[in-house]
């Protein structure tokens, strides 16, 4: 599973479970470009990691700057062998208040930023026919959970443009797969869950595992797709879930 001397980009790998893919990729030799909207918190994890961590700042929501930042990316750090579409918003609302802008806005962030930075990336890959993408998608694209309309509807995408994705690169050397993290403990689900009781015991009782997952089980997965280890799996979504997404 050596990937020493890849090159890899990490959207949102400045924290949560991008953090601690960042960590288990530069703990193996790979040069990873982390890329977010917080310079302070990229700058940290930059410093803390050492050299083979630099970083970006720059809102994928701007799609039209997306090409300009693979080139920039690509001239500085050379080719890019790993893609990680990590980032993403989330919103917990009820379905009847959700607005326009609110469900575009996520859409845009979660599904059509990773549309666009993959298809730039992978021009490049495609020449040198060799590469790896993965996306993140969610138990919201498993099963229903109310409250997160538009969330469901970007990562159930993401789950489709994974196969597809699959379908038509991997003949050009790309391996393209997804992980679908279940209920993992990061300050975010803490706090939600929590604040909310009820809803952190239901998310127990159908995980047969019996406990939130770490950002770790995410990072160990991911970094088994990027490796060789994994070099005729493609198209796959994996579960991240300790059986959440079958529990009962």
């Amino acid at each position: 599973m050596n990937l020493k001397n890849k090159t890899a980009i990490i959207t949102g790998g400045a924290s949560g479970l991008g953090l601690a893919t960042t960590k288990k990729f530069v703990e193996n030799q790979i040069k990873t470009i982390i890329i977010g909207r917080n310079e302070k918190n990229l700058a940290e994890v930059s410093t803390d990691l050492g050299k083979l961590c630099s970083y970006k700042v720059f809102d994928l929501s701007n799609l039209k700057e997306i090409p300009n930042l693979v080139n920039e990316i690509e001239k500085e750090y050379g080719p890019i062998d790993i893609l990680v579409n990590n980032a993403g918003v989330n919103q917990k609302k009820s379905f009847t208040e959700v607005t326009d802008e609110e469900f575009q806005e996520v859409i845009l962030t979660n599904l059509t930023s990773v549309f666009v930075l993959s298809r730039e990336v992978a021009k490049s890959m495609l020449q040198k026919k060799n590469g790896c993408i993965i996306n993140i998608s969610s138990m919201a694209a498993q099963y229903g959970i109310p409250y997160v309309i538009a969330y469901t509807a970007a990562k159930t995408g993401i789950e489709g443009m994974t196969k597809a994705m699959a379908v038509e690169l991997s003949p050009g050397g790309i391996r393209v797969n997804c992980v679908a993290p279940g209920f993992i403990a990061t300050n975010m689900s803490a706090k939600a869950l929590d604040n909310d009781p009820e809803r952190k015991q239901k998310v127990l009782s159908r995980t047969p595992i019996g406990k939130l997952g770490l950002p770790e089980d995410i990072a160990e997965a991911i970094y088994y797709l990027a490796s060789d280890a994994a070099k005729y799996v493609t198209g796959v979504i994996l579960p991240v879930d300790g059986g959440n997404s079958i529990g009962f």
